[in-house]
This record gives structure tokens, C-alpha cells and sequence, in this order.
């Protein structure tokens, strides 16, 4: 088992080994003794308190009391190490415990705050929808709130007109009313009179009855002619903006078309000026030609002039092979005909 550390038992059961084989417990024997183990200062410490507490003891009774104290000593160290074992188990279990308790509630918290997480992420997701819901809702209700409001405007046209029929009513039933009253008056009279009078009332009243239908039925095709009016208003709200799109796009497509217009101008004022300069370099090409065409023609003269008098030295080469082979050179005091090194450099300088 391994040692827990140096203690006074131990340098003292060091130090009667020591004395036991003759040898005196010096702080470095000791040392030895013990392994080289331990501090130097904590050996003479012990060594010091030991030679203090038995100065006197005889070797013999010093041996027997260090075996005595050594086993208990050793008892009791074992003793110490076991029950510090055993501490130190339940501590380790405890601490094994509580840190797989500690682990399981970190995991419990990670899943939980995962799941808050993925929550709060939903209901900000919902949120979102909802609040673009909420825009929509409230263009829709501006647009409802600003088409009511022509609507109730339209109505209250409408109950003005109603209101003005039903005054024109009120004062045909006035009318009807003073006509009523001339009839009792006639009626008395005479019943012939008051009868045609009342045949006369009775066809003014379903005169007017007709009058009051008909204008009934007018009111009610004006509140169907309303209502047509504003769904065709709707319906030229609609074109309207599809015509403006339209008219945006076009504009668009002009404005595009203008640049592209001018891109193209642009590029053909480049080309026009590349054109030129092409058209310079290509007269002065041809001038080049032409003189090469020149040089060429001047060219061929003087090979079919050089390839003549090389005909013509040919010929009098063969003349001069031929006189030499027949007889002696003339003695007319003439020069010799030239060698072929020469001829060939007449040739070059009068190409």
C-alpha cells in the first residue's frame, strides 16, 4: 500500500532500523531509509522530537518500545488509511451521485430550454403571421372604410331624392285632399254633377295611385341603377390601375427603347468613325498594292531582262569554251572573256 506521507511513526520506525543496524539516523539515512522519500526538514523536525522525548533509554528497551509503537503505529495507520478509504468511497459515490443527478437535471434543463426555444421560435413565427394578417386586415379596412364612405354618400344622395318624391307625394295627397273637399262641395250641388265629380275624383286618385307606383318603382331603379353604378365604379377602379401598370410599363419599355436608341447611336457614331479610319487604312492599303503591283511589274522586267543576259553570257560562254578548245586565245590584243565569279556579280549589280 502506498504511503500516505511522512509522519512521525514512520521516521521513527526509519530511525530505529537505523540504530538497530548501527548506523546513526542522520537526516540523509533517514531519508534513505525512508525511500528518499520525504521532506528534510520534516525528517529533522521528527529526528528532533524523537531524540528529545528518549534521550536516556537503553538500545535493548529502545528497540523493544520502537517494535511496540511501530506495529501500533502501524495498526493505527492502517487503521487511518482504511477509514480514510472509506471516506473517501462514500465521498467519491456521493460526489458520482450527485454529479449524475447534476447531469440528469443539466440534460432535463438543455431538453426543457430546447423546447422553449422551439416554442418561443413558433410563436414568433405566429406572431409574424398574425401580424402580417393584422396589415392585411387593416388595408382591407381602410379600403372598406373609404369604399362605405362613398357608399354613404351615394345613400344620402338617394334619401335626398327619396326625400324630395315623398314632399311631391305629400302635396299630391294635398291636392288630393283640397280635390276631396270641392267634391263635398258640389256634391250638394247636384247628384249628377257629384257624380261625374266623383268618377272624375276616382280617376285622379287612380291616376295618382299610378303616379305613386311609378314613382315607386323609379326610387327602386335608382337604388338598382346605384348599385350598378358602384360595382361599375369598382370594375373602372380596377381598369384604372390595370391601365396605369400598363402605362408604367410602357413608359418603362419607351424609356428603355430610348436608351437603346441612344446605345445605338452612340454605336454607330463609333462605327462611322471606325468606318473612316478603316476606309483610310484600306486607300492606303491599296496605294501599297499598287506599288507593289508596280515593284512586282518592274521586278518581272528585270528577271526577264537578267534571265536574257544570263542567255546571252551563256552563249558566249559556250563560245569562248568552244574557241578555247580549238585553238590559242587571240593575239588581236582583246581582254579575256570574264570568269563565271564575275559574270555573276554583273548580274547582281545590275539587278
Amino acid at each position: 500500500m502506498a504511503r500516505g506521507g511522512i509522519n512521525k511513526a514512520i521516521v521513527q520506525k526509519a530511525r530505529q532500523a537505523l540504530l538497530a543496524k548501527g548506523v546513526n539516523p542522520t537526516i540523509d539515512a533517514v531519508r534513505v531509509e525512508l525511500g528518499n522519500t520525504g521532506s528534510k526538514t520534516t525528517i529533522s523536525r521528527y529526528l528532533k522530537e524523537l531524540e528529545a522525548s528518549s534521550p536516556a533509554v537503553a538500545p535493548v528497551s529502545r528497540e523493544r518500545l520502537g517494535d511496540a509503537l511501530s506495529g501500533m503505529v502501524q495498526t493505527l495507520l492502517d487503521q487511518l488509511m482504511e477509514e480514510g478509504q472509506e471516506t473517501i468511497s462514500e465521498a467519491t459515490a456521493a460526489f458520482a451521485l450527485e454529479r449524475t443527478t447534476l447531469e440528469t437535471h443539466i440534460l432535463e434543463l438543455t431538453s426543457a430550454l430546447a423546447k422553449v426555444e422551439r416554442k418561443s421560435a413558433t410563436q414568433h413565427a405566429a406572431l409574424e403571421v398574425q401580424s402580417a394578417e393584422i396589415a392585411t386586415a387593416q388595408s382591407s379596412l381602410q379600403a372598406e372604410l373609404t369604399r362605405n364612405a362613398g357608399l354613404s354618400q351615394r345613400c344620402s344622395d338617394l334619401e335626398a331624392l327619396v326625400v324630395e318624391k315623398d314632399k311631391h307625394i305629400q302635396s299630391l295627397e294635398e291636392k288630393h285632399v283640397q280635390a276631396r273637399g270641392a267634391l263635398e262641395h258640389y256634391r250638394e250641388a247636384a247628384k249628377e254633377q257629384r257624380d261625374q265629380d266623383h268618377r272624375k275624383h276616382e280617376s285622379q286618385l287612380h291616376e295618382m295611385q299610378v303616379e305613386q307606383r311609378k314613382l315607386r318603382e323609379t326610387i327602386a331603379v335608382k337604388q338598382d341603377e346605384s348599385t350598378r353604378l358602384n360595382r361599375d365604379n369598382e370594375r373602372l377602379l380596377g381598369e384604372a390601375r390595370q391601365q396605369a401598370k400598363s402605362l408604367r410599363t410602357q413608359e418603362a419599355l419607351i424609356q428603355s427603347l430610348n436608351i437603346q436608341v441612344e446605345t445605338s447611336r452612340q454605336g454607330e457614331a463609333k462605327t462611322a468613325g471606325v468606318a473612316e479610319h478603316l476606309n483610310g487604312q484600306l486607300s492606303e492599303l491599296r496605294e501599297e498594292v499598287k506599288a507593289l503591283h508596280k515593284a512586282a511589274t518592274v521586278a518581272e522586267l528585270q528577271e526577264r531582262e537578267t534571265a536574257a543576259r544570263i542567255t546571252s553570257l551563256q552563249n558566249e560562254n559556250e563560245q569562248l569554251r568552244h574557241a578555247q578548245g580549238v585553238g590559242p586565245a587571240p593575239k588581236d590584243g582583246s581582254e579575256p572573256p570574264p570568269s563565271a565569279r564575275q559574270r555573276k556579280r554583273q548580274i547582281l549589280k545590275t539587278t
